[in-house]
């Protein structure tokens, strides 16, 4: 008798516990991601995709070069194999 008793709280406590989770879940998922903006928006400044104002005055032109580098470029990609088919 014992041992059914214990058994069946232990199912309720499960079942109890599943269907808070259930009703509590979209309040959980809310939090974690005001959580996880806050953290984002911390890191990254109120708006990150935002470009600092430049510091030129207006109507002025600057060119900026990238310096040229000459690369070694090999022909060969790797090592030719003749094959032969085999019937």
């Amino acid at each position: 008798m014992t041992f059914l008793k214990t058994v069946l709280i232990i199912l309720l406590v499960y079942m109890g516990l599943k269907f808070l989770l259930k009703l509590l879940k979209p309040y959980i998922m809310r939090y974690i991601a005001k959580k996880a903006g806050k953290q984002f928006e911390q890191a990254f400044g109120a708006n990150p995709f935002q470009q600092e104002p430049t510091r030129e005055k207006e109507g002025s032109i600057s060119i900026d070069k990238i310096p040229t580098q000459k690369r070694k470029t090999t022909s060969t990609v790797g090592e030719y194999v003749d094959y032969e088919e085999i019937d």
